[in-house]
């Protein structure tokens, strides 16, 4: 008798492969076989007329400190995801020598804006290795895998002190050594990469910018040659990928003999280069090297609001002056106040912020329930505004209001330049990239993109109006087995007799997002903002219920995930990646009916 049958589902695997219904057989926290009619199970759940997929697998989180506290993972654990890897962009808090976490918590707040208040409460620094910190991530069992990645910043620091913040100071040949030193300990303690960054973007909070933005070659090639000693882990990059800089990434991963995964988005100052970008990884493909682009499915934007960390009178002194008070007595105030509001549209002060949020206004949208994701700019703010003869800070603070001060807008500024996601297309359907960014556990006052895995099925499988829409099978493989595939875990990300039973139940017809909503839950009662989703029946990690109808059933299966993992039978299974070629000719507009085979192939 088996443990588990997920009876009549209908089953999309990951690979691509066309859906079918089949029965589901678990035992031992792994799938046994998959058959028209399976034996009889100690449970037995019926998926008939559900869709049934591998557990997100989301590979760009930053649960560094989170994971410490928060065995759920929340808002991720809510959108299907079974296994998270976090230790992205360069930062993260190991190695760390005891009495100087302040630094790497001023750079994460920066980074990642996640308040010092949170993490200096929540982090408890037991560690000072980077092994010790996987030690410290082991002992709690949680909701879901994770997986963590040796942190370049934190590296730096660690071994060349306070000269190493400074992105402008050399290492010498002993510093470099024991970086590589380092790196490769970590990787052989189970870290499941080395991650850096080499963007602008990335600053501390006290406006330093990220140690390794500009680290040169002999430094790059030291870590490198220590991965190819250890003969593990990923190179993770986000990156402006200004002149030469695929050149010498794609150098470090070639001495490295590893693969390379990077961030591509498309940047506002420079729209084309995620266009000249991606061909780099494709030509690198061609040539051999195991690359890989991460790629988000929704515009990259912030979310402004009355209690977010950005809105549009963040600076206005009278907005200041109402801080003494509590959120609702402020909302309760302006809503009666008529001359309140208006000294808060016409006394706007003269700075840079209220002159930039001006500009801002005009790519800033009504987000709406259920969210939309590709707004027209004719909808902006600004745009309302000048058809409806009105001050644009006037529509702004009138939305705003509504609900109680709690409603939320959507600033798109990166995967938008034409006001559409038609480059989010571009990217989405290329053979070498894969679903990143969402992001979890980072900018926790201006985003909440941990539902992306939710919204790619509904975006782009079902809802979107605006362009072509992708077929079901191609967007589950895209994150779950080319997700983890990319990252060496090669048993997971698949349903097929040997892998595990990392598994959601959907009821896609009624699939959704809830709109996010600022919550104070973090430690010293930091905030956030969450995403809930509806649509979830089941979700299982090796086999063990860890959600059920969107609720949390208390069980912990998930555990830390050191270094790749083999497919069934000990066999590195790489399957080959979907891209353009393999989709359809001509992409329906509408996804086949349940039970239907799409032409994918």
């Amino acid at each position: 008798m088996h443990d588990v049958v997920i009876r009549r589902g209908t089953v999309v695997d990951g690979t691509g492969a066309p859906r079918r219904e089949v029965d589901i057989a678990i035992d031992g926290g792994l799938i046994v076989a998959l058959e028209s009619r399976a034996s009889a199970a100690r449970r037995e759940l019926n998926a008939e007329g559900l869709l049934v997929t591998p557990g997100w697998v989301d590979i760009h989180t930053h649960y560094d400190g989170q994971a410490t506290w928060d065995p759920a993972m929340t808002p991720s654990s809510w959108h299907g995801v079974t296994t998270t890897v976090f230790g992205n962009c360069g930062v993260g808090f190991a190695p760390v020598r005891r009495g100087s976490e302040t630094y790497l918590i001023n750079l994460m707040e920066g980074v990642e804006d996640i308040p010092e208040i949170v993490l200096s409460e929540g982090v408890d620094f037991r560690w000072e290795s980077f092994s010790e910190y996987l030690d410290v991530l082991e002992e709690t069992p949680r909701i879901m895998d994770i997986g963590t990645q040796m942190p370049h910043a934190a590296l730096r620091f660690y071994v060349m002190g306070d000269r190493g913040t400074d992105h402008r100071a050399q290492p010498n040949e002993e510093e470099i050594a024991r970086m590589g030193q380092l790196v490769e300990e970590a990787l052989n303690a189970g870290a499941l990469g080395f991650s850096t960054s080499r963007t602008a973007k990335h600053r501390a909070a006290d406006g330093r910018p990220t140690p390794s933005w500009t680290a040169t070659e002999p430094e790059l090639a030291g870590i490198a040659r220590a991965m190819r000693r250890a003969g593990k882990g990923v190179i993770q990059v986000n990156s402006d990928f200004h002149a030469g800089e695929f050149q010498l990434l794609r150098a470090a991963a070639e001495l490295a003999g590893r693969p390379l995964s990077l961030l591509l988005v498309q940047m506002e100052i420079a729209p084309d280069r995620w266009a000249e970008t991606l061909a780099s990884v494709d030509r690198a493909c061609s040539d051999g090297l195991d690359v890989t682009a991460q790629v988000g499915s929704r515009p990259i934007g912030i979310l402004l609001g009355l209690q977010a960390s950005r809105h549009p009178f963040l600076t206005h002194p009278l907005w200041q002056s109402l801080q003494e008070v509590d959120h609702p007595t402020r909302v309760a105030r302006l809503l009666r106040d008529q001359h309140l509001r208006r000294r808060l549209i016409e006394e706007r002060p003269d700075d840079d912020f209220t002159r930039d949020m001006a500009a801002v206004l005009e790519r800033t949208f009504e987000l709406g329930d259920p969210p939309n994701y590709e707004p027209e700019f004719a909808n902006s703010i600004a745009s309302q505004a000048r058809t409806q003869g009105r001050n644009r800070f006037d529509r702004a603070l009138e939305l705003l209001l509504q609900k109680g001060g709690t409603t939320l807008l959507l600033h798109t500024f990166e995967n938008y330049s034409a006001g559409n996601l038609d480059v989010v297309y571009q990217m989405l359907t290329n053979r070498n990239t894969v679903c990143g960014i969402a992001d979890g556990g980072a900018h926790v006052g201006l985003i909440c993109d941990s539902g992306s895995p939710t919204s790619l099925l509904t975006l782009w499988a079902r809802d979107r109006t605006r362009g072509p829409r992708l077929p079901l099978e191609f967007l589950v493989h895209k994150q779950t087995c080319a997700t983890a595939r990319s990252y060496g875990l090669h048993d997971r990300g698949i349903i097929a007799p040997g892998y595990r039973a990392d598994l959601n139940i959907i009821d896609f017809a009624n699939l959704g997002l809830d709109v996010p909503t600022v919550v104070h839950d973090l430690p010293a009662g930091g905030k956030r903002i969450v995403q809930r989703s509806r649509g979830y029946r089941h979700t299982f990690v090796h086999g063990v219920e860890v959600a059920c109808g969107g609720d949390d059933t208390g069980a912990r299966p998930g555990r830390l995930l050191r270094g790749a993992r083999s497919g069934p039978g000990g066999r590195r299974l790489n399957p080959s990646r979907l891209g353009p070629g393999d989709l359809p000719s001509k992409v329906a507009t509408e996804v086949p009916a349940i039970g239907v085979r799409p032409t994918l192939h």
